[in-house]
């Protein structure tokens, strides 16, 4: 079989028989939109798109805002909230508290995955304290976080820390000890010990977990932070968008609510769908450690 792509708007299919088999050539033209289908960010907007949908008929048929507005009234709240300048700017505070304790979290994974793969004690101690602590939910520990650091951002990057930690350092660890025994012998015939090792052969041939744990540690932190931003939310008089939230709620903005609530969901499709998968065909994909 050969797969042709010619210039033109649809692509052709050439059908080639086996070798001895009789009969000849089977051509078949691929038609615009089943070519449009083959690509995968067109399926995921449609899925957007019929969800839209979807939402915008319910709340017209339950024609009730403060209950469920529709698609289109919480698009105009949105609009007026960023036009205002509130969105953006709790947004932009939920983000800065977010990347703190997100950095911090990477960080502490990465020191304690350096630490368990070059020593016995350091890997029972990372699998003993992740089986330990990973379950337990970072929201749980918010009362004792305002006990130790006060009501403002050093209460949100601790919760963050612990959001972030455990599934980074878990992952990491799993795509250290997955690599295989070939790749390690290639280092050390070149004489790789230390960082260089882990740098120049475990964390290339373990970035697909890598990529995996830090996918995780920002999902869970992200929806932390809304979490706790919802129970207390505000430091120095500038709250976040679980805040923004909780406000509007209060106020019976419900479509203010649901323009927070879609704030949410747009910045997590950017990251993921942005940022991740950037980093992912630039990495794994054009290294060959993934299809």
């Amino acid at each position: 079989m050969s797969i042709q792509s010619p210039s033109s708007p649809s692509a052709r299919i050439i059908l080639r028989p086996p070798a001895g088999a009789a009969g000849a050539e089977v051509e078949r033209r691929i038609g615009v939109l089943e070519a449009a289908w083959d690509i995968g960010a067109v399926r995921k907007v449609l899925i957007i798109v019929v969800l839209a949908a979807v939402w915008q008929a319910y709340g017209v048929y339950l024609d009730n805002p403060l209950l469920f507005p529709s698609l289109t009234e919480t698009l105009q709240a949105l609009a007026e909230n960023v036009r205002s300048g509130v969105l953006p700017a709790r947004a932009w505070a939920s983000l800065q508290v977010l990347l703190m304790g997100y950095a911090v979290g990477v960080l502490l994974a990465g020191i304690l995955t350096i630490v368990a793969i070059n020593t016995r004690i350091g890997s029972d101690f990372l699998e003993t304290v992740t089986a330990m602590l990973s379950p337990l939910p970072a929201i749980a520990l918010l009362p004792l976080a305002l006990i130790w650091f006060g009501l403002g951002n050093g209460s949100l990057v601790f919760i963050l820390v612990h959001s972030v930690l455990w599934p980074v350092a878990l992952n990491t660890h799993s795509g250290f000890r997955a690599v295989s025994q070939t790749l390690r012998m290639v280092g050390r015939n070149y004489g790789l010990k230390g960082f260089a090792y882990i740098r120049k052969i475990l964390i290339p041939a373990a970035f697909p977990s890598i990529l995996t744990g830090l996918k995780i540690g920002w999902a869970f932190a992200w929806r932390t932070l809304v979490a706790a931003e919802l129970v207390f939310g505000v430091s120095s008089g500038q709250g976040g968008l679980g805040w923004f939230i909780f406000e509007n709620r209060n106020l019976l903005e419900i479509p203010a609510v649901f323009a927070g609530l879609l704030t949410v969901i747009l910045i997590g499709l950017v990251v993921e769908n942005v940022i991740f998968r950037t980093i992912e065909r630039r990495t794994v994909l054009k290294w060959g450690l993934q299809h």
